[in-house]
């Protein structure tokens, strides 16, 4: 059972199966009815934590009675960048903390694998010649593919010691960004060159990008990210959450080889549904 906030939302639930129920995280007194009409024991709220939608969340599932939560963050809460959405998450995450819920929170690095992904497939899509690096690529990156992701969301759910948790949730080792897209253009069959650039120069042309565009697909946050390691233990999850993304991955984004549905058995039925919501 899936929360839609629109009528296209709702049809793209159905084609997958779901139910739907109609509901906006921008409204919160009808967000109290309709978790409570939803009769579930779990939500797995998947929505962004930096949109200040955490209250209203948290009050619904607690006024519905609901007996667990589990919520997607991320590990971006973990930069020294002053990134005005890092303070929302990271109050979000302490109002979590707070609701006297039996919560869990996972924060996923970058995630991949999906068709059309916003993430690697990004960096794939343009078959040039020469792809300028910036910061020179030696910086670590340790993204995660989604049915990884989707694997740890379940066991969080099913597993009564992830209560009061919060885990990172990323690839089976980092890699440096230079190995990241050497891999990816090895899938794709791409001769592209890698030439390392100074980061300065990309950051000062994606601010004034940003003030150009209406809705820029690069920001100049993401790319002063690249000059951070972002390398994270996982050892945690794979402990309490049965964690185990493969030992080798390969990089195509949304098709191919490295696509793949979650381990089998992963379904919730019944008295197990979890209202998702984003």
């Amino acid at each position: 059972m899936a929360l839609a906030r629109s009528g296209a939302a709702a049809d793209t639930v159905a084609r997958h199966g779901g139910q739907s129920l109609t509901g906006d995280l921008d409204d919160p007194a009808r967000l109290l009815g309709v978790f409570g009409t939803a009769r579930c024991e779990a939500l797995v709220n998947l929505a962004s934590l930096g949109f200040g939608h955490a209250p209203a969340v948290v009050a619904a599932i607690r006024a519905a009675a609901i007996d667990r939560a589990v919520f997607v963050s991320t590990t971006a809460v973990q930069t020294t960048l002053p990134a005005h959405s890092r303070r929302i998450r990271l109050d979000a995450e302490q109002q979590i903390r707070d609701s006297g819920l039996r919560w869990t929170i996972l924060r996923p690095t970058t995630i991949y694998g999906a068709p059309g992904d916003r993430n690697l497939s990004r960096l794939l899509l343009p078959r040039v010649p020469v792809l300028p690096v910036p910061g020179g690529g030696r910086h670590l990156q340790q993204p995660v593919h989604v049915a990884d992701v989707a694997d740890a969301v379940l066991s969080a759910v099913e597993r009564p010691a992830a209560a009061s948790h919060c885990y990172d949730v990323a690839g089976p080792e980092p890699l440096s960004f230079t190995e990241l897209l050497r891999g990816c253009a090895r899938e794709v069959g791409s001769q592209t060159r890698l030439v390392p650039m100074p980061l300065a120069p990309r950051v000062a042309a994606a601010r004034c990008y940003e003030v150009l565009s209406a809705r820029p697909r690069i920001r100049a946050e993401q790319l002063q990210r690249l000059a951070e390691d972002k390398a994270f233990a996982i050892s945690d999850a794979i402990r309490d959450l049965g964690y185990a993304p493969p030992a080798v991955r390969r990089w195509h984004p949304g098709r191919g080889p490295c696509t793949r549905t979650c381990r089998p058995g992963r379904v919730m039925t019944g008295s197990d549904l979890a209202l998702l919501s984003w």
